[in-house]
This record gives structure tokens, sequence and C-alpha cells, in this order.
């Protein structure tokens, strides 16, 4: 449509790690917003991404390598996660459409990852002797704290959901109870005037005088 391609709107949160960058941003209604980034050749990438608030809470995605060619494609999804390694060098596309949505924008959340995680130990992909326990162990702990990085990561955007979820369910029972209140005054005034009409009697013209 006219805004397909529009520029972000509002950047909520905007943070650059290293290999990755995590971004939230809003899609208007009939729009697409993509994302570019050059990548060598062999290299693996992860996109992982969830609408937050809008609609029925999903949104169209697909990327597209250098060529052109499409290597992810998902229609009204509300979060995925995608994992590819890179066959030709260049620039890589992923895109995010509200195109099919004409009246409800979406927030998105995304986490895009490039490279395999460098070893915590220095030369552990090329020593022959075994770990030792402390080694093991800070292996562990490090492989422990990836795993509440990305559930820490999971329950912030699911409170983010519920907390949109419920201030819309509270402005449509605000709406409601407003409408109910207005139904309820002009219900009150027409009773008031039918009872009125009722009781009230015309008053005979005046007679002759009395004697």
């Amino acid at each position: 449509g006219m805004r397909a391609g529009m520029r972000v709107l509002a950047v909520l949160l905007c943070a650059l790690r290293a290999g990755g960058t995590e971004l939230t941003f809003e899609l208007p209604d009939s729009a697409k917003q993509c994302f570019h980034q050059e990548l060598e050749r062999g290299l693996k990438f992860t996109l992982d991404y969830q609408v937050i608030t809008g609609g029925h809470y999903d949104v169209d995605c697909y990327v597209e390598d250098p060529n052109g060619r499409t290597i992810y494609k998902e229609t009204k999804k509300q979060y995925d996660s995608f994992l590819h390694r890179t066959e030709v060098k260049g620039v890589y596309t992923f895109c995010f459409s509200n195109e099919f949505s004409t009246f409800s924008h979406k927030t998105v959340y995304f986490d895009f990852q490039v490279g395999d995680e460098p070893p915590i130990l220095p030369d552990m992909s090329n020593r022959v002797t075994a770990l030792t326990q402390m080694e093991s162990a800070c292996v562990t702990i490090h492989e422990a704290l990836n795993t509440v990085i990305d559930s820490q990561t999971h329950y912030r955007l699911r409170e983010a959901q519920d907390r949109s979820r419920a201030e819309d369910l509270n402005g449509r029972v605000s709406y409601w109870s407003v409408g109910e209140t207005l139904i309820l005054f002009v219900v009150s005034i027409g009773q008031v005037m039918l009872l009125k009409s009722f009781f009230t009697e015309k008053r005979p013209g005046s007679s002759g005088a009395s004697t």
C-alpha cells in the first residue's frame, strides 16, 4: 500500500549486542518494515520475533538472501524462530508485514543474532585433554545463564503482551460502563416524564361566578 516500506514510527527498545541486534518497533496497519544485514558466507544467524501488541498479535515475516531467493516465509505468526547458515555472501533482507491488517497496528520485537558463540575457555575447541572440574562448572554455569537470559526475554515480552491485553480490556469495560450510565440516565428521565404525564391533569377553564 501507500505506507509499505515506511520507516519505524517509534523505537521502544533498541539494544545492540555483540554479534546481533535486539529491537522493538511499531508496525502500522497496511505497512511493511524491512531490515538489511550484510553477511559473509558460512555464517550462522538466528532470527527470533514476537508480536507484543495489536490485533490478533500476528504478523507476516520473510527472509531473502542476496540473490532475492526467499529462504523463510511465514504468514500471520504470533512468534517464531528461524536459524540459517549463509550459503552466499551479500546483503540479507528480513521483512515484517502488516499489510493484511487495515485498522490495527502492531508492536513487534525481534532478536537477530549472527555467528557462532565463541568458546568461553581459550583453545577449548583444539584441546585434547578433558575439561577440569572447574572448567566444566564454568561451561555449565555459562549455559545456564544463557537459558536464564532467554527466559527473562520471553517472560518480559509475555508480561508486555498481557499488560496490553489488560489495558485494552479495561478500556472496553470503561466505555461500556459510560454507555450503560448514559442509557440509565436517559431511561430514568423518560420514566419521570412518563409518570409526570400520567398524574398531570388539565385544569378546567374558569366557570361562572359563584353566588
